[in-house]
This record gives structure tokens, sequence and C-alpha cells, in this order.
């Protein structure tokens, strides 16, 4: 007779999360993560890197960024996504 063996429940595999960068502008997918753990780790950083440069991008007139995690599946994101530099504003990229 077999054995009953019990799964934990986990996370589709063809969900991840993502870090989303928002302007008055647009929004779009900085990167993705396979954890939420990790994706709040990096919009946290890159929500502290935006707070040390304010000065500057406000001097210069350019739109803040502001991070957020969601959800996201990986077959959604389009073909020729490429994930943002983390300091990407600075470029005009964000």
């Amino acid at each position: 007779m077999g054995k009953v063996v019990a799964f934990r429940t986990t996370a589709r595999h063809d969900e991840s999360w993502a870090v989303v960068t928002s302007t008055a502008r647009e929004t779009r997918i900085a990167s993705i993560y396979p954890t939420r753990t990790a994706a709040q780790a990096d919009c946290e950083w890159r929500n502290r890197q935006v707070a040390a440069y304010r000065n500057f991008l406000e001097r210069n007139e350019i739109a803040i960024p502001h991070y957020t995690i969601r959800p996201y599946r990986r077959a959604d994101l389009p073909r020729a996504w490429r994930p943002l530099p983390a300091l990407g504003f600075l470029h005009g990229q964000s």
C-alpha cells in the first residue's frame, strides 16, 4: 500500500514579484524576483536611492520615480523587456 505524502502549498511557478517604477508619465517594471522578500528588499533600496538624490532630481526637473512591488507573471513580460539599472532615473531611464 502506498503512503500519502502531504506537500506544502507553494506559489505558482509562473508568478514572480515585480518591482514597478511609476512616474507622472509612465509605469514600468524595473526588475523581477522569484520571492516577495527579494523584491521588497530591492524596492526599499531603490526608494532609499531616490530619497538620497531627491534634491538633484528636483533641481534638474526630473520626474521622481516611486517604486512598489506587485505579483507578476513572467509570461506577461514584454518580449524586449530588460531590467532597469538601479539608478536608471539619473540617466532618464526611470
